[in-house]
């Protein structure tokens, strides 16, 4: 077998190994406020979610050609192939370790992170275009304190208009309500994340020279869709427990108002062609409805090393992939 096919498929496998485990690490995004109100039993809330996902993932591609793109560009890149091994490795490593201590971090910033990281170590920092990188980048830090203020805004009008309702009316409309917005909150998810498989699988086979474009093919669209849908069908529960329980107490009202809030921000940067974390505008924006609700209400200090981890996943991935590259395939 030809040696640039072979690594293409190891491409192709770990970038579908990613999409799996950024559905089951990003589940909580999308369903987390309906499960710890009860709205949805744990089985429904992650069936509903990955059959979203995946309608999510097939119906855009504009984020994918962002991904596959902006950062490098895959025409230009002899070694692009190993650069990608590297950015997939370093990625994936991140994610299962920000899983298995049930941080929410973020999928997006781990792979944009690495991608920046690998192709500067294993192709030099002019093969970077750093102004393409900075515009992902200032989508990525405008979007959570975009979701802080619709969530806070949001929640502030609801509590306006059923001020004079008993709670536990308001509550039990919201816990049906709740059931669309986990849904719409899974496709959005869909139309953003997914993508950025697609856009990696892209770039490995525009490098390999199996296309001459950045056009996302079918196949592509589908086995991404399919990978996340999968790997959303096996959830995330330590992060749902973070996400649903630990920031404050949710009731439906606030998981509505957080659900609605966060799946605006991401369809508008899914719309704009932008990459965004959905972790990014969900924690933001139950942190808003949390400060809408009553400030003291929020554990801010959880916050706190919410955000942290935010800041560091870049750095962090993309020293990570820098190392990967340097260990796998040595300097450029």
């Amino acid at each position: 077998m030809d040696t640039t096919l072979l690594v293409l498929g190891v491409v192709i496998i770990l970038a579908l190994a990613f999409d799996f485990i950024n559905g089951f690490h990003d589940t909580a995004n999308s369903i987390a406020t309906s499960v710890s109100t009860r709205a949805l039993t744990p089985r429904r809330a992650i069936l509903l979610a990955a059959s979203m996902n995946f309608l999510g993932a097939i119906l855009f591609t504009g984020v994918a050609k962002t991904i596959g793109g902006k950062i490098a560009d895959p025409t230009t890149m002899d070694n692009g192939l190993e650069v990608i091994i590297a950015t997939l490795l370093a990625a994936i490593i991140w994610n299962l370790v920000t899983w298995f201590f049930g941080i929410p971090s973020s999928s997006s910033h781990a792979l944009i992170g690495a991608l920046v990281g690998a192709v500067f170590v294993g192709a030099g920092s002019d093969q970077v275009k750093w102004s393409g990188f900075g515009e992902i980048l200032e989508g990525l830090l405008l979007s959570p304190i975009i979701a802080f203020i619709v969530g806070y805004i949001v929640m502030t009008i609801l509590k306006y208009i059923f001020a004079k309702r008993s709670p536990h009316s308001v509550n039990k409309g919201f816990r049906t309500l709740q059931i669309l917005t986990a849904a719409l909150q899974s496709f959005t998810h869909g139309t953003n994340d997914a993508q950025k498989a697609m856009g990696i699988i892209t770039f490995a086979l525009v490098t390999s020279g199996e296309l001459s474009d950045l056009t996302v093919p079918l196949w592509v669209k589908i086995s991404a869709a399919l990978a996340m849908a999968l790997g959303t069908s096996v959830g995330g529960w330590k992060i749902i427990k973070t996400m649903g329980t630990k920031i404050f107490k949710i009731e439906p009202i606030n998981g509505f108002a957080a659900d609605i809030s966060a799946a605006s921000v991401i369809f508008s940067a899914t719309l704009l062609h932008l990459p965004v974390s959905t972790t990014h505008a969900i924690t933001p924006a139950i942190l808003g409805v949390g400060a809408a609700k009553r400030f003291s209400a929020v554990r801010w200090s959880l916050a706190g090393r919410i955000v942290i981890t935010w800041f560091i996943t870049i750095p962090i991935s993309a020293v990570l992939a820098g190392l990967i590259y340097k260990l796998l395939f040595g300097w450029s």
